[in-house]
């Protein structure tokens, strides 16, 4: 049998998280060395990351940050709750987050090339993966510039890391009313801050909708057009930030509080794991 210890077993298994039988067997290919058993650990996950490639991530995490003037946030993904809820995957997610702003990184291609100590995220990523034995993917990125921000994470299990993050860019002082707005997004999902924002052949085609459902209603030709607007109007509640009930208010359009809390929305972005 090779010459190893017990503590060399315990700190391969504790570098890479792997098994008791698997970290055994990786010393005794090694011959005791422990550089050597890392090694042969670390190429046999890369061989199991490419298997497991057109497997589905619908776990994860969700991380931001803010520094000098931008807001950033990442979603993390994994296949199981179990990896997800981890501390080795949990502190994958900080690192990444902080190579991603170190970098200044704003697209998804340019996190994945971030630089991660004597790596780029990209392989970081896959490291860890074929350690961990799961696929795992940076999903999406968001960076926005802005005088102020109001960040919200959301654990949807207790047991959990964040699974939605919202960020919010605004300007203005009143920092409690601008975090009970990115609350409110985390819950009401809007998909663009105004009506104005929101492309006319989206519009368009709502109201081609909206049409096609009154009048299969039986509603009469002359009442149309107030029955129509008055659904596109619904449909902006859906979708527009500013047009929305405020969700610990209905009486109130999130316009209105914002008015009155002297505060201007200039971005913002919700992410959802697995969404």
């Amino acid at each position: 049998m090779a010459d190893f210890s017990l503590d060399d077993l315990k700190t391969l298994r504790d570098r890479l998280g792997t098994g008791m039988v698997d970290s055994k067997n990786a010393l005794i290919e090694a011959g005791g060395d422990l550089e050597k058993a890392t090694e042969i650990l670390r190429l046999k996950g890369a061989k199991g990351n490419a298997k497991r490639a057109d497997r589905s991530t619908s776990e994860g995490l969700v991380a931001a940050t803010e520094s000098n003037g931008v807001a950033t946030m990442i979603e993390l993904a994994c296949e199981t709750d179990f990896v997800a809820k981890s501390d080795k995957f949990v502190a994958l997610g900080d690192t990444v987050l902080a190579a991603v702003v170190a970098a200044g990184a704003t697209t998804l291609d340019e996190a994945l090339a971030a630089p991660a100590g004597s790596q780029i995220v990209a392989e970081l990523i896959g490291d860890e993966a074929a350690i961990l034995g799961e696929k795992f993917e940076l999903r999406r990125v968001f960076a926005i510039k802005g005088d102020a921000f109001a960040i919200y994470l959301h654990r949807t299990n207790k047991d959990l890391p964040p699974q939605v993050g919202v960020v919010v860019a605004y300007s203005g002082d009143d920092a409690e009313t601008a975090r009970s707005i990115a609350q409110h997004i985390s819950f009401a999902d809007p998909v663009y801050l105004s009506r104005d924002d929101v492309p006319a052949e989206e519009v368009e085609k709502e109201r081609r909708i909206v049409e096609e459902i009154s009048r299969g209603e039986g509603k009469p030709e002359a009442a149309l057009p107030k029955i129509i607007e008055g659904r596109i109007n619904g449909y902006f509640k859906q979708v527009a930030l500013l047009d929305q009930d405020y969700a610990r208010d209905n009486k109130l359009v999130v316009s209105k509080v914002l008015a009155d809390a002297g505060l201007t929305v200039t971005g913002f972005a919700r992410f959802k794991v697995g969404a």
